[in-house]
């Protein structure tokens, strides 16, 4: 069935598999031996990238066991002086993404996995100031590499971004190979609560980048530049989905998050999210939007700057890597447009692409370094589908 090849395919990081056509072929065509393509990031800066294995020894991991702690994979995107001797990094991790696949039974498909702008331990290009940071959390069952269309136009455009693997919810490999895959059962650390702490604990880490120290468990040399490069107090965090969710918790308990933007957040938390909310928070929402009344009682609790946008004919995903990818699928895999927009709805996708580039780096600009622009002060006619919710 069409919906098993979508749920394989290494491009949805999505919630659940909610893609599946009645009407398609039981089996697809094998794909042609090509590689998927992301967009090229549209910032005046190239963008390195490096991992990082973070352990966060204040919460105890009963899963793994008496003396076991929460253990983070976590990558950092930032602009990057000079890439050419660096090798580009892969969407996602290769035991990583073997597992993944082999999950579904389509090992075949591991060389159609993208490559990313970010080149792998390229020195950071240092300009006299410090990089504002962003902490990306993803969605349930996702995977760090879910948003890299919007993670590296973020560090073309002058971002150190932190990408969180959030273990026992994700597919992620640690160093020597070891690869983790969802699971944990029902109690297992995978709430929005739980990757709120992620996040915070990920601040902690940027502020000691910042001093000068590396937080890598294994103390492994880190690209030429990094320390010392960013800025602990100009701090953002955005997410998707349950990550979205999370980012707001985080937000609303730590004032080191000085602007908050959630993709398509459900906000469903337990306890529901309380508090008064004064700094700025941006909703791109599609499905979880305001006529849900625990997205609604989110918006309510803003008192600062508020921004909620929406595009037509957006789904769930629409927001992420699969409005670029997903139509190079459906040429290799010969599924019809119908069966398409069953998967990435009725938003252009070129749009979809210019529509996640944009406003991210917009919001932040505003929020994070005082670039005042335009973009956000209305409907713009370079986006029409975009609409502003009042």
């Amino acid at each position: 069935m069409i919906g098993a090849v979508l749920a394989a395919v290494p491009l949805a990081a999505i919630a659940g598999p909610a893609w599946a056509d009645p009407g398609a072929p039981a089996t697809a065509p094998a794909p042609a031996p090509t590689r998927l393509t992301l967009p090229v990031p549209t910032g005046p800066h190239p963008v390195g990238t490096v991992q990082l294995h973070l352990v966060d020894r204040s919460r105890p991991d009963d899963i793994a066991g008496p003396g076991h702690f929460r253990e983070l994979m976590a990558t950092v995107w930032y602009p990057a002086r000079d890439v050419e001797r660096y090798p580009p990094a892969p969407w996602m991790p290769a035991g990583a993404l073997r597992a993944f696949l082999a999950s579904a039974g389509f090992s075949a498909l591991v060389p159609l996995a993208p490559l990313t702008a970010g080149h792998v331990g390229a020195p950071v290009r240092r300009s006299g100031r410090r990089l504002p940071v962003l902490v990306y959390s993803h969605g349930a069952r996702s995977h760090q590499g879910d948003h890299t269309i919007m993670v590296q136009e973020l560090a073309s455009h002058g971002y150190a971004v932190v990408t969180i693997a959030h273990q026992y919810d994700t597919y992620t490999e640690f160093p020597g190979g070891r690869v983790a895959v969802p699971g944990g059962g029902p109690n297992g650390p995978t709430y929005p609560g739980n990757y709120a702490a992620d996040i915070r604990f990920v601040l902690d880490c940027v502020e000691q980048l910042a001093a000068g120290c590396n937080p890598d468990v294994e103390r492994r040399q880190l690209p030429t530049g990094l320390l010392g490069s960013l800025d602990p107090h100009r701090m953002g965090a955005f997410g998707w989905s349950k990550g979205g969710t999370a980012t707001a918790c985080a937000t609303l308990a730590d004032k080191r998050i000085r602007a908050g933007l959630s993709l398509d957040g459900p906000m469903d938390m337990s306890p529901p999210l309380a508090g008064d909310l004064d700094r700025p928070f941006m909703l791109m929402t599609a499905v979880h939007t305001r006529t849900e009344p625990l997205v609604a009682h989110f918006w309510s609790l803003l008192r600062g700057w508020r921004l909620d946008v929406q595009a037509k004919g957006a789904v769930h995903v629409s927001y992420g890597d699969n409005e670029a990818l997903f139509p190079q699928a459906a040429k290799l895999f010969g599924w019809s447009g119908q069966q398409l927009q069953d998967a990435i709805g009725t938003l252009d996708p070129d749009q979809a692409v210019k529509i996640q580039q944009a406003y991210p780096l917009a919001f932040f600009d505003q929020r994070l370094r005082h670039r005042r622009g335009h973009l956000l002060d209305g409907p713009s006619a370079a986006f029409p589908a975009v609409k502003f919710i009042p």
